[in-house]
């Protein structure tokens, strides 16, 4: 009898479970996106944060409000322009506010697909069969996370890349293109995005596996847009100045809480309550 080497094993482990995580990102997506409000959700939010600023952006060149004195930014933002006009530091400064609201597209979407991930199936009581099967609590905790983080993702680096396609169609001059591309809005599109994504789906995941109620889910796991929008007002007050190193710092500080909501989500998912007790 030949014997199995202990690397083919995992391998083949490893295989199983990216196998099962595929499948139920499929099942994920076959069933979600049959609901209006979550296509609404993800097509709808994008849009909107795209074109606003871009709007904004052409009616202020058409406005001549870019002529003015530059007194209009805050003081602390205003040695962020360092060499522009004033005209450029003011356009720069209104990108950066929409810049928070970009950063709104990976937290927000995946709630409206995991909060109703889990309470979703267990009022259409489809999720009993699914905890039956082999999988474990890990890969389809893994597999719901996935499902819902990676339409958010591509929904806001599309909308970025349409958003910079914009500002070039419109003439914006290229200091501020420049500022928008810059390494502040990198990290926040690229980095942080995906972060909160995945951060916002497991707290999605921990409240929807709690509750029994899609909307009530929703709802409670929306309180994790209120930091995002704390530091908006802030900055828009001029009280915070969003920097690369903030950015960095931020992005530090959310791989942490990751991991943390991660475990928590796998500890606090109770499988046999609900396939024994759930009514």
């Amino acid at each position: 009898m030949s014997a199995v080497h202990p690397t083919g094993s995992r391998r083949l482990d490893a295989a199983g479970t990216v196998s099962r995580i595929r499948t139920i990102i499929d099942k994920e997506w076959a069933e979600v996106f049959k609901n209006r409000v979550v296509l609404l959700t993800v097509g709808v939010m994008p849009l909107v944060f795209t074109i606003l600023p871009l709007v904004i952006l052409g009616t202020m060149r058409r406005s001549g409000a870019l002529s003015g004195s530059g007194t209009d930014v805050p003081a602390g933002f205003a040695g962020v322009c360092g060499a522009m006009s004033p005209g450029d530091c003011l356009q720069v400064y209104v990108v950066d506010q929409f810049m928070l609201m970009f950063m709104l597209m990976p937290l927000a979407i995946p709630v409206a697909i995991a909060a109703y991930s889990i309470v979703g199936e267990k009022t259409t009581r489809s999720l009993e069969p699914l905890l039956a099967t082999p999988i474990s609590t890990e890969e389809l905790l893994a597999g719901k996370a996935l499902a819902a983080a990676i339409p958010a993702v591509l929904a806001t680096w599309i909308a970025f890349l349409v958003f910079i396609i914009g500002t070039a169609i419109l003439g914006v001059p290229p200091a501020v293109r420049a500022a928008i591309a810059s390494p502040t809005w990198l990290i926040a599109i690229l980095v942080i995005g995906p972060l909160m994504a995945v951060l916002s789906v497991n707290v999605a995941v921990i409240v929807s596996s709690r509750v029994s109620d899609p909307r009530a889910a929703e709802q409670i796991s929306m309180v994790i847009i209120v930091p995002v929008l704390m530091v908006f007002f802030a900055q828009i007050a001029g009280f915070l100045v969003i920097n690369a190193r903030l950015m960095g710092l931020v992005a530090a500080g959310l791989v942490l809480l990751d991991l943390v909501f991660i475990y928590l989500g796998a500890r606090l998912f109770q499988r046999e309550t609900i396939l024994t007790r759930w009514k």
